[in-house]
C-alpha cells in the first residue's frame, strides 16, 4: 500500500517557549490529528537552530487533503498554530516508495 506522507518545516515565534511548544504539540497530535481518518503515524523533530520537522503519514492524498483543509480553521490547532513563525514555513507531500517496517 502507498501512503502519502506531509512535511512540515517551521521554526517558532521568536521568544516562544519549546517546552510550551512541546504541550501544544501533543495536543495536537492526540485531539486532532490522531482523531482524523486516515492518519498512519506522526513525528515530530528539531534540530540544534531551532527548526521543527512534522513528518505526517497518511492513508491516501484524499485524507491528507481533508484533514488539511479543516486543519487551519479547527479550534483545536490554533494555540499550536499562534507559535509557529509562519514566515519559516516549508511544506511537502510525497507518495511513500518504500519502508523498513
Amino acid at each position: 500500500m502507498t501512503t502519502t506522507v506531509e512535511t512540515v518545516r517551521f521554526k517558532l515565534t521568536p521568544g516562544f517557549d519549546a517546552a510550551a511548544f512541546a504541550e501544544l504539540d501533543r495536543s495536537v497530535e492526540n485531539d486532532y490529528m490522531a482523531k482524523q481518518p486516515g492518519f498512519v503515524s506522526r513525528e515530530v523533530t528539531r534540530n540544534d537552530d531551532g527548526e521543527y520537522l512534522v513528518i505526517v503519514h497518511w492513508a491516501t492524498v484524499q485524507d491528507a487533503d481533508a484533514t488539511m483543509q479543516g486543519f487551519f480553521g479547527a479550534s483545536q490547532t490554533r494555540d499550536f498554530l499562534a507559535a509557529i513563525d509562519k514566515t519559516t514555513v516549508v511544506s511537502g507531500r510525497y507518495a511513500q516508495l518504500s519502508s523498513s517496517n
